[in-house]
């Protein structure tokens, strides 16, 4: 059995490092996701109230457990997740969206801020099947073809 040099084993620890990192920067912007949906299922207003109002709920419902899957993820791997609202505002892609009444605004909203999501998600895939690791990769294989399908389902809704 071979030890591995001294550089290998930085250079390891160092992926490792940043792997980790990336996984708490995409649990940071999906928490800032989360909230953002929230915003919109409080504040929709319109002919699309009642339609909306449901969809954002289960929207943000369905983001609370992509939040608490990756964290335990990131438990598994060994290390910990961001957990700190300064955390996520400082590691987020995305931003606090002011107030968005507008049906059609907020479904815009989600479509930038899935596209955000998707590519963080496709740079994790591919790190993670360099690293061999089928848990993460599984997951962001999951979430991928999730939120394509919702993008679908969002680009029809506003293009009634």
């Amino acid at each position: 059995m071979r030890l591995p040099l001294s550089n290998e084993t930085d250079n390891l620890m160092e992926t490792q490092t940043a792997y980790i990192a990336q996984l708490n920067q995409l649990l940071a912007t999906y928490q800032i996701h989360y909230q953002n949906i929230r915003a919109l299922h409080w504040n929709i207003k319109g002919v699309h109230f009642f339609e909306l109002h449901l969809k954002y709920e289960e929207l943000y419902t369905r983001t609370q457990i992509i939040i608490d899957d990756l964290a335990e993820r990131i438990l598994t791997l060994g290390s910990s997740p961001v957990h700190r609202f300064a955390d996520y505002l400082n590691e987020s892609r995305l931003t606090e969206n002011a107030t968005i009444t507008d049906g059609k605004e907020g479904m815009a909203y989600l479509l930038s801020a899935q596209q955000t999501l998707l590519e963080l998600e496709r740079e994790l895939l591919s790190l993670s099947d360099k690293l061999r690791d089928e848990g993460t990769n599984s997951l962001m294989s999951d979430l991928l073809r999730e939120k394509e399908k919702t993008n679908w389902m969002f680009n029809a809704w506003l293009n009634n």
